[in-house]
């Protein structure tokens, strides 16, 4: 295989996922612009949210499902929708904070992570890691070409009283043979998930 090619490869690889990282936190940071108020009453009302369809053909995570919940400081909880295996060789872990407080919430600076290059990003959920017992490793946020977290980020400092917001975090997968990893986050309980 010549340098050449292997070039070409890596390039249209690292630019696959790049695109399916922004189409996911484009859609985990605002509302189906063809989602009515007329279908938001009709979700609402049947306690439970769907798998969402866009206008693009995708289907978005189904925040019904709650695979983990995870108490943490101060009256904030985070809920775990999915964490899923993609074909590209990678896991994405999606779920919401929840402030189930009567004030606000400042979000901890600790959830951005220590890294010098991701503080340019602005506040985000990249200090996420994942760790897999069986294979004695520890997994990080994964990064685009320009060192960002592959993570919804520049969120407000802080979430209202009762307020939720969505996440998502995107991972490099553990082996097949792996099943279940430790969820690990600042101020949170490390808790064990099932990848999907």
């Amino acid at each position: 295989m010549s340098i050449r090619h292997v070039r070409t490869t890596r390039r249209a690889g690292a630019a696959a996922l790049l695109a399916a990282a922004l189409a996911f936190s484009l859609t985990a940071c605002g509302e189906d612009p063809g989602t009515s108020k007329e279908n938001a009453s009709s979700s609402s009302s049947s306690g439970k949210q769907q798998p969402s369809k866009s206008g693009d053909g995708k289907t978005y995570p189904d925040n019904s499902k709650v695979v983990a919940t995870l108490k943490g400081n101060d009256g904030i909880e985070m809920v775990i929708h999915e964490v899923k295996r993609d074909a590209g060789g990678f896991v994405t872990v999606s779920g919401a904070f929840k402030n189930t407080t009567q004030n606000a919430y400042t979000t901890p600076i600790q959830w951005s992570g220590q890294e010098q290059d991701v503080a340019g990003s602005g506040r985000s959920v990249a200090a996420m890691t994942l760790v897999d017992s069986k294979e004695k490793k520890r997994y990080y946020v994964l990064r685009d070409t320009d060192n960002r977290p592959l993570t919804t980020a520049g969120f407000d400092p802080s979430i209202a009283a009762g307020a939720t917001f969505q996440f998502f975090a995107q991972f490099p997968a553990p082996p097949t043979s792996t099943t279940t990893v430790d969820l690990q986050f600042p101020g949170f309980p490390n808790a064990p998930i099932e990848i999907s």
